[in-house]
């Protein structure tokens, strides 16, 4: 509880998202300290890479570039993951949580395979080998997926925005996010933000959620 008898932050925070938020940061630490080991070992890389091991799928999940790339991902699972966690449990949660975050690896490694292999039918194997052994981090799949999840549950909880400050429907928030990802995917730009990965997240978050509700499953 803080001074006004609210809870903090730690507070808020569901059993499954506290754990993640945890093992996220404590695998930041050990980037810090031995960043070659875990970037080699624990990064995702193309599955034409030497370097790909598939155990990587799951563990590219829990690291991350830096302090602020840490720091977004788990405030944004925080503010809209806990409310997922509360509505389908635990186990439910978790379940959604690897399967987008997988999900957005498949994804943008098949992305990958494509460009590598345009790159090598052009002959620029230099291109082709600098996308193999360019590591690719972060929870931001899951992230995508969770905000997705959010918008297809809530779909008219209003959030206000920081920038530009304006409010808006949770539905319209993701189509937005989703339609940026997309633009910006098949433009190039961004830089090197992985937005397959964030369109794989939301792509197979979309798919268990339609699923479970197929199933008559969504809430139990």
């Amino acid at each position: 509880m803080n001074q006004y008898g609210r809870p903090g932050i730690w507070g808020m925070m569901t059993p499954v998202i506290k754990n993640l938020v945890i093992i996220n940061t404590i695998m930041l630490v050990a980037t810090y300290i031995n960043g070659d080991f875990m970037y080699q070992n624990l990064s995702l890389f193309p599955f034409e890479s030497p370097l790909f091991k598939p155990y990587q799928l799951i563990t590219h999940m829990f690291m991350h570039g830096g302090f602020w790339h840490l720091f977004f991902n788990m405030y944004t699972l925080i503010i809209f993951g806990s409310m997922l966690e509360r509505v389908w449990g635990s186990k439910k949660f978790l379940l959604f949580y690897f399967v987008t975050g997988i999900g957005a690896a498949l994804m943008h490694n098949l992305v990958l395979h494509f460009q590598i292999n345009a790159f090598e039918a052009a002959n620029n194997i230099v291109s082709a080998s600098n996308i193999m052994r360019t590591p690719t981090v972060g929870a931001s799949g899951a992230i995508y997926g969770v905000l997705l999840g959010y918008g297809m549950l809530f779909p008219n909880n209003v959030l206000q925005l920081i920038f530009p400050p304006i409010a808006l429907k949770a539905k319209w928030f993701v189509v937005i996010f989703g339609v940026i990802e997309l633009i910006t995917g098949l433009t190039g730009m961004g830089g090197n933000v992985a937005h397959f990965a964030h369109l794989g997240g939301m792509l197979f978050g979309l798919i268990l959620i339609l699923f479970w509700k197929k199933q008559n499953k969504m809430y139990h």
